[in-house]
């Protein structure tokens, strides 16, 4: 089972802790399944998603806690909850 990542515990948040947070919301709320279905994410993954594809571009491993909006926050930390 995975472990709960801290995110207040560190100024900064890893692309690991993004990318398992992005997972556990995926788990929660999975995308529809059908051939005519979308695929979406759910809000909380979405918001985490467009910082981790920012990461990957940047090929930062870790971001300040500081430059993700409310909502990234939010989403990461109610992710570990």
């Amino acid at each position: 089972m995975n472990q709960p990542i801290p995110v207040e515990a560190s100024p900064a948040v890893t692309i690991a802790a993004i990318e398992a947070a992005i997972n556990v919301w995926r788990n929660r709320s999975p995308a529809p399944q059908g051939n005519d279905e979308p695929l979406i994410l759910c809000q909380q993954a979405r918001v985490l998603a467009d910082v981790y594809g920012l990461m990957i571009v940047g090929r930062h491993a870790s971001v300040p806690l500081s430059s993700l909006s409310a909502a990234q926050l939010n989403a990461l930390q109610t992710a570990f909850a």
